[in-house]
């Protein structure tokens, strides 16, 4: 981005590390919708649970899968309660149920900063009249490969996975425990990186290997394609849905509105689809049963962001704050990129932010105090805070 000579230089700082290198791989980080509480997980079968404010270690979630966990989610619309969804290299999914007690405050220091989030307490005897532990509520069996991502609807009732198997699977919670397939999605020719719900509607993206992203979904009983994205030239990694409400919404251009994604790519690049509203056609009778029109949504490639990383970008992440869209990838670096009337630029990059390590995941967390953080994860197990 260009400024003037009386601006300020924009700059990534270091703030502070949540877990220091070590032999585990780190896979994603996933921040909690409303408490400043992100999970992590990884290679060594565990999801960490920290939190920003103290920059702390509080609890770590294992004994329920037998392979490395992939991917996490924490479910939005709770009160009184946690819920993460996990998926593993070893096929399933798994829900983990916990009473909030206000983790986000607690110290290292205290007596259940160590504890299974099984409740197991190193016997393997969940105590069941502590409402202040953590239980493996459920698992949920029918992918057949490594399963990639997790995502959860903006309601929480609905839950997608997807998996190397090439599927997208939707669950739906008919409730306390109580999962139930509503779809298997399998029109994806290669691996599914990612599945991702829009913040406010009942549709769903997902990425794959096979270059594509699909959108979905539910027509009467049947969840469907509704449209297919083709641009990219590779790999796409992962999609991320623009914020309901951003500043940056109320920056950009105003002529070409509707809903948008983004999406990174093994190719190099990172690019923003929009969606072509429909016009609304005459009126249709309530007792007709025959549709009139197709469901098959328009999308148009808006923009490509200039081109800033030299390897696979493996993943982005969209402020729901301020718009601004953070990318990490292959080749260790992180950048940031803002928007202004519809025309992107690079706000602020940093190289070798995990040394010589590549970054798997990054993700914007917010603090609590109307502050918002960048959180990098990194192949050599480390996890660290920037602040922009």
């Amino acid at each position: 981005m260009t400024t003037s000579s009386t601006a300020a230089p924009v700059s990534i700082t270091f703030l502070s590390s949540l877990a220091e290198p070590s032999l585990h791989r780190t896979w994603l980080t996933a921040a909690h919708p409303t408490q400043s509480l992100v999970a992590t997980c990884s290679s060594d079968k565990c999801v960490r649970v920290y939190s920003l404010k103290t920059s702390s270690h509080l609890s770590t979630i294992n004994g329920g899968h037998k392979r490395s966990i992939r991917t996490c989610a924490w479910k939005p619309n709770l009160k009184g309660e946690n819920v993460v969804a996990t998926g593993s290299f070893d096929a399933t999914v798994g829900i983990w149920r916990r009473w909030d007690n206000d983790m986000s405050l607690r110290r290292t220091d205290v007596k259940m900063s160590e504890e299974d989030f099984t409740g197991a307490n190193g016997n393997g005897n969940a105590d069941e009249d502590d409402d202040d532990e953590w239980r493996f509520a459920i698992v949920l069996e029918g992918h057949e490969s490594e399963v990639k991502s997790v995502s959860w609807s903006a309601g929480g009732n609905l839950l997608a996975t997807c998996s190397r198997d090439k599927s997208v699977w939707i669950w739906e919670e008919m409730g306390d425990d109580d999962y139930e397939t509503v779809a298997v999605l399998q029109e994806h020719e290669g691996d599914v990186k990612c599945v991702s719900w829009h913040p406010e509607e009942l549709l769903l993206a997902s990425s794959s290997y096979d270059d594509d992203i699909r959108l979905w979904r539910e027509d009467i009983d049947d969840w469907g394609c509704v449209g297919i994205l083709r641009g990219h030239e590779s790999t796409v990694w992962a999609v991320e849905w623009e914020g309901v409400k951003s500043v940056a919404q109320e920056t950009s251009s105003t002529e070409n509105p509707g809903i948008r994604l983004a999406s990174c790519s093994d190719d190099q690049t990172i690019r923003i689809w929009r969606k072509i509203p429909k016009e609304k056609g005459p009126p249709q009778s309530k007792l007709s049963i025959i549709r009139s029109s197709s469901i098959e949504e328009e999308w148009v490639e808006d923009c490509q962001l200039p081109r800033a990383h030299v390897r696979s970008i493996y993943s982005i992440g969209w402020s729901k704050k301020t718009g601004r869209i953070v990318s990490t990838g292959g080749d260790g670096k992180i950048v940031v990129y803002i928007e202004d009337q519809g025309s992107w630029s690079v706000l602020a990059q940093i190289e070798g932010a995990h040394g010589v390590s590549e970054i798997n995941h990054v993700c914007w967390a917010h603090m609590g105090d109307d502050r918002e953080v960048i959180v990098s994860t990194a192949e050599d197990g480390s996890v660290k805070l920037w602040a922009i």
